[in-house]
């Protein structure tokens, strides 16, 4: 009878631990679920319920025709070459009359409130807003907005579509809704973990996809001005200078191609400001950009390559276990086509066949060896089976192998590969599906 009564008081404990057991289990996968970010849809043209300013088209003008385009990563910095889009129209920020409302002594409260948000004194104010620069979202964009409510401002989570005007400030980040003045800052969540809402008259619009939202980082510095796609002609960009607001625009062809530089060696902020330098966006594969000190090790595609206003170049970076990271897959639709996927050296044949390791690799008579009648991009091959001599000394720190290579030798001595090089290489040229950003896709007004 004891021991019955021990095993039945044994049996309950069990059951009664895989109950809380299973109650966690429940507990913790609701809260995962929980840990989405709520984020607030603003449609185009939509008002605000609690603006700052009174949202009737006198401070600024959405354009709803801008249609959102699909960018070439979720992360964009905000010297991105084609990330915003301009008009030549009249003022879409009446930046003149934001300064009159918030310099307005019956607006004190709202300008003390607008003026902590932005980070600076109430006395700052005009000299602020004069650094600013009106453009149009291109993209759905996440942003940290901020509605007035009972004499302070309350920040909220908020996805602005495409075709939003917005103020943006010297490092390229969104800082003011032209139509109601309320004042953005970054998004600091992770832009993977949002859970969008579509309420208050914010209809979801046509062509909204969550895999296309963009969150836009700072420049690496200060930007003299900014370089636009028009609007209304996607094959026309425009430079319009940090803080006008439209009458110094210069115009200039979007369908000129540049060549990808010399990458290699740089440091990720000094690559990405010369690619912006010349009308190229710059695409990372991690989820956070990489620090801006960190050595490029490769780009894709590679020196050379031809693409035009607003497509992307993909760098890899080195990491901090000091081996390179892959680099990511890139769209050179449109391009010219496409170049190596690094900057280091590379035969004029592809190397699918070639060694890519400082490791001796087996040598496939279809493709590795030179067995076939095609010279290789080294040294031609005879009509006699020889080993493959290197085109020029090269030091390893591997001795050659010295016995055959393959379980199935070549009637005649097995040939051996010897690598091309002490670093490796990219074994096929990296692409992508998606579209770049500098492609223009937008219907003109």
């Amino acid at each position: 009878m004891t021991i019955h009564a021990c095993l039945l008081r044994t049996g309950k404990t069990v059951v009664r631990r895989l109950a809380v057991l299973l109650a966690a289990v429940l507990i913790l996968s609701g809260c995962t679920e929980q840990r989405l970010f709520a984020v607030k849809a603003v449609a185009a043209g939509v008002p605000s319920l609690a603006p700052f300013f009174e949202e009737n088209g006198s401070l600024g003008r959405d354009d709803r025709k801008v249609k959102s385009q699909r960018p070439h990563s979720g992360l964009q910095q905000g010297n991105t070459p084609g990330l915003y889009g301009g008009t030549q129209k009249p003022k879409v920020c009446d930046v003149d009359r934001l300064k009159d409302f918030l310099t307005d002594p019956k607006n004190r409260q709202k300008a003390r409130e607008w003026a902590r948000i932005v980070g600076i004194t109430p006395d700052r104010i005009d000299e602020y807003v004069d650094d600013l620069t009106p453009v149009l979202l291109r993209h759905d964009t996440l942003v940290k907005n901020h509605d007035y409510k009972k004499g302070k401002a309350v920040a909220f989570d908020a996805l602005l579509e495409a075709g939003i005007a917005v103020l943006v400030n010297d490092q390229g980040l969104p800082a003011v809704k032209c139509s109601c003045g309320n004042p953005l800052q970054s998004f600091d969540k992770d832009p993977e973990k949002v859970s969008v809402k579509f309420e208050d008259g914010n209809k979801k619009w046509d062509g909204y996809e969550k895999s296309a939202v963009v969150t836009v980082k700072p420049s690496p510095g200060p930007l003299e001005q900014i370089a636009l796609v028009d609007v209304e002609n996607p094959d026309r960009g425009i430079n319009r200078p940090v803080g006008s607001t439209g009458e110094s625009d210069t115009t200039f062809d979007a369908t000129e191609q540049h060549a990808v530089p010399p990458l290699t060696g740089m440091t990720f902020d000094e690559a990405s400001q010369q690619l912006a330098a010349l009308g190229l966006a710059v695409t990372y594969s991690g989820d956070e950009l990489p620090p801006g000190d960190a050595p490029v090790t490769g780009s894709a595609p590679g020196p050379g390559t031809q693409l035009r206003f607003g497509q992307a170049v993909a760098l890899s970076v080195e990491g901090d276990d000091g081996e390179p990271s892959p680099p990511p897959g890139t769209d050179t639709s449109g391009g010219g086509g496409s170049g190596p996927t690094t900057d280091g050296p590379t035969t004029d044949d592809p190397t699918s066949g070639g060694p890519t390791t400082d490791d001796p690799t087996t040598s496939d008579p279809t493709t590795g060896g030179p067995t076939t009648d095609e010279p290789t991009s080294s040294t031609p091959t005879t009509d006699e089976p020889t080993t493959a001599d290197p085109p020029t000394p090269t030091a390893s720190s591997t001795p050659p192998p010295v016995e055959p290579t393959s379980a199935d030798p070549p009637p005649v001595e097995p040939t051996r590969s010897e690598p091309a090089s002490s670093e490796p290489v990219s074994s096929e040229p990296v692409s992508s599906s998606e579209p770049a950003t500098g492609e223009p896709a937008v219907s003109p007004a």
